[in-house]
C-alpha cells in the first residue's frame, strides 16, 4: 500500500490531469452539472454492481469513475467561484468531526490538524461522547444532524426524494427507528405483514386496482420493515434473487438454443424441468 505522501501526490497528479482536460479536451470543456448528472447516476450503479459482486478489480475502477465525477463538479464550482475541492474536503471533515463527539471535541471543527479525544479538554464529556456501540453512534448522528445550522430540520428530510423506492422505504424506517419509533419486539412485525397481505388479497379479489396498488405498497413496506428488523438489507436480498433468476433463466435459454427450439415453443413443463436442473447445479 502507498504512503500518505504517495496518496497526496497521486491526488495532485489526478487534479492536474483533470485541469488539463477541462482546458484542452472539447468534450470535457462543454460539460455542465446538468450534462454530467445522468452519467454520475450510471457510474454509481456500476460501482454498486461491482460491490455486490465483491469484484475488487472493478471496485477500484468504478471508484475512480465516481471520484472523477465528484472532482469534476468541484472543478465546475471553482470556475463559478462558488467552491472548490478543498472546500468540499474541509466541509466534509468538519461535518465528520462535529458528528463524532465520541471521537473529537467540538472545538476541533475547523482545526487544520484535528486531535482526537482525549487531549486535555476541560469540558465535561457529554452523553454523546460515551457512544460505545455502533447503534449509539447512529442514534447520536441523527440527533446531531437536527442541531446543525444548515442541517436537516425534520427527521425524514434527509431521505432524498430521488432514492430508489425500495432503498427509500428502508431509510425512512431506519431514520424513524433512530428516534425510538420502532417495534419493541421484532417478532411482532409478522402480524403486520400478515395483516397487509390479507388486505391486499381482499382488494385483489374485489378487482379494485387503485386500492390494490395502495395495499401492495403497504405490504411491500411491511416486508421491508421485517427485513430491517432482522438486519437483512432488502435491496441486497432482492438483487441476489435477481441474479439467481437470471442464471437459471439463462440456463433454460442456453438449452433451448442447443435444441434449436425457441423458448416460445417450449412447454411450461419443459422449462420447469430445466429450471430445476439449474437449481440443482448451483
Amino acid at each position: 500500500m502507498h504512503t500518505r505522501e504517495e496518496k497526496l501526490e497521486a491526488f495532485g497528479r489526478f487534479l492536474d490531469v483533470l485541469d488539463t482536460l477541462r482546458e484542452k479536451c472539447p468534450w470535457d470543456k462543454k460539460q455542465t452539472n446538468q450534462s454530467l448528472r445522468t452519467n454520475t447516476i450510471e457510474e454509481v450503479f456500476e460501482l454498486s454492481d461491482a460491490l455486490m459482486k465483491d469484484d475488487t478489480l472493478n471496485i477500484c475502477k468504478e471508484l475512480g469513475d465516481v471520484f472523477l465525477h465528484i472532482c469534476f463538479y468541484a472543478k465546475i464550482g471553482e470556475e463559478k467561484s462558488a467552491f472548490d475541492i478543498a472546500d468540499v474536503c474541509n466541509k466534509l471533515a468538519d461535518k465528520l468531526i462535529f458528528r463524532h463527539p465520541h471521537v473529537y471535541h467540538p472545538s476541533q471543527v475547523g482545526a487544520s490538524s484535528p486531535k482526537p479525544l482525549p487531549y486535555g479538554e476541560d469540558d465535561k464529556p457529554s452523553d454523546m461522547q460515551n457512544a460505545d456501540t455502533a447503534q449509539k453512534v447512529i442514534e447520536n448522528w441523527e440527533q446531531i444532524k437536527l442541531k446543525e445550522k444548515d442541517g436537516n430540520k425534520r427527521v425524514l428530510s434527509g431521505v432524498p426524494d430521488a432514492l430508489p423506492t425500495l432503498i427509500k422505504a428502508y431509510r425512512i424506517q431506519d431514520k424513524a427507528r433512530n428516534v425510538g419509533f420502532d417495534w419493541e419486539d421484532r417478532g411482532d412485525v409478522w402480524k403486520k405483514v400478515r395483516e397487509e397481505m390479507s388486505e391486499l388479497e381482499e382488494e385483489l379479489r374485489k378487482g379494485d386496482k387503485e386500492k390494490s396498488k395502495k395495499e401492495l405498497g403497504d405490504f411491500l413496506f411491511s416486508v421491508i420493515n421485517a427485513a430491517r428488523l432482522y438486519k437483512i438489507n432488502p435491496d441486497d436480498a432482492l438483487e441476489l434473487t435477481n441474479q439467481k433468476f437470471i442464471r437459471r433463466f439463462n440456463y433454460i435459454e442456453d438449452h433451448s438454443i442447443k435444441l434449436g427450439k425457441p423458448l416460445t415453443e417450449m412447454t411450461l413443463d419443459e422449462m420447469d424441468k430445466l429450471w430445476d436442473e439449474a437449481k440443482s447445479n448451483e
